[in-house]
């Protein structure tokens, strides 16, 4: 079998797909996207496909070693997303050339379905209480949501306060058995971290995500020491050598690995073992299209230290029409039941992707860019 063809399409509400084609009719999807970035990662992927043209797609370790290690140049968001998508269609491929979904080729699934979780409230967390009881009344036992708005390095109480104020009613509404989710958002920095984490402790959150930027590793053990909530981080890193030293530092419970960011497949089913093997949960961030999704589940279902996937159904970022099931054949192969999701069992990916919806959805195509945020002083805000 050969690779013969390598298709992408930018298509919104800000996603990037593409398909690997093959001279025995055998096709894979994949997701490689960085949010505002598509279109560089595009770029990125069609240098790739310099090499890939004419290369047996079975062969999945090897590409990967030749696409990370063949460029003097390795790491990073844009390059690592660009290999996370040719991985995944590659992945996708071999499983239906074998007719077996992938988690049986990484061994056998250790489960059949994971806990997921519904984003709540936007970018600014404002009234998310009612939108936070309406997940819940929609079978989810879990949810997440955004903690603050724009904080500076140092900043007022008053603003500590808002955001106590805004989870306070989040738990009040859903009761005391809901798993909540805070993500930070990389928007706190060191000065005003701990004293944030120590007013929301006694709302027992399920994790706080990203409680510094992820270039501040060794200040996570700091400002988190005495808390009794997991810390969740991984989503800025892109390979088991970043995430080796998250592991090192022993500041963190949870990891959240990008599965077209990180590697794909190949490289986050790695960083789920180096997890386990530092007793860290792993969790993959997932914000993204129904690709992206799929390729976290098959990874989920080989994972024993996986315990809750993050899914894009209805996420603030999702415009009209163009949803996580929008581009899916049969949307029903992400069964959600009991705030859970089933992993799909059909061949490669086990979805089916409606192409002549995504080929017809490209010629908008988008630019998503993430918002930009000042300071009161006019200076630039973390987002």
């Amino acid at each position: 079998m050969k690779i013969t063809a390598i298709k992408t399409y930018i298509v919104p509400p800000r996603w990037l797909f593409l398909k690997i084609e093959t001279d025995e009719g055998i096709s894979g999807w994949g997701e490689p996207v960085v949010e505002g970035r598509a279109h560089t990662v595009e770029t990125a992927v069609n240098e790739m496909a310099d090499y890939l043209i004419g290369k047996d797609p079975m062969c999945i370790e090897d590409i990967w070693s030749v696409m990370y290690r063949g460029a003097f140049y390795r790491g990073g968001p844009i390059l690592m997303s660009a290999i996370s998508g040719i991985d995944q269609a590659l992945w996708d491929i071999k499983g239906r050339a074998y007719g077996q979904p992938i988690h049986q080729l990484l061994g056998g699934p250790c489960r059949d379905r994971i806990k997921v979780y519904s984003w709540v409230g936007g970018d600014r967390p404002m009234d998310v209480a009612a939108a936070a009881k309406e997940s819940v009344e929609r079978g989810f036992t879990a949810l997440k949501m955004n903690g603050s708005e724009e904080l500076q390095i140092v900043d007022s109480y008053a603003k500590i306060d808002r955001v106590v104020e805004t989870i306070d009613a989040v738990r009040q509404a859903v009761g005391p058995h809901i798993g909540i989710g805070v993500d930070f958002h990389g928007r706190v920095h060191r000065p005003m971290a701990k004293s944030l984490i120590q007013a929301l402790e006694p709302f027992r959150l399920m994790f706080i995500e990203e409680p510094l930027l992820s270039e501040h590793i060794d200040a996570i053990g700091e400002v988190t020491r005495g808390t009794s909530t997991p810390i969740a981080l991984g989503e800025r890193l892109y390979s088991r050598w970043d995430f080796r030293k998250v592991f090192e530092s022993r500041a963190v419970d949870i990891i959240q690995p990008d599965l077209s960011h990180a590697g794909g497949i190949t490289e986050c089913r790695k960083i789920a073992a180096m997890a386990e093997a530092y007793d860290v949960a792993f969790a993959p961030h997932c914000p993204l299209g129904p690709i992206a999704l799929a390729a976290c589940l098959q990874v989920d279902a080989v994972s024993y230290n996986a315990f809750i996937q993050e899914q894009s159904l209805g996420i603030h970022y999702n415009s009209a029409g163009h949803d996580l099931l929008d581009y899916l054949v049969d949307p029903t192969v992400f069964k959600y039941a009991d705030g859970m999701v089933t992993i799909p069992t059909g061949p490669g990916l086990g979805i089916e992707i409606n192409e002549a919806v995504v080929i017809e959805a490209a010629k908008t195509g988008h630019r998503w860019r993430n918002p930009l945020w000042r300071h009161e002083d006019g200076s630039v805000a973390e987002w």
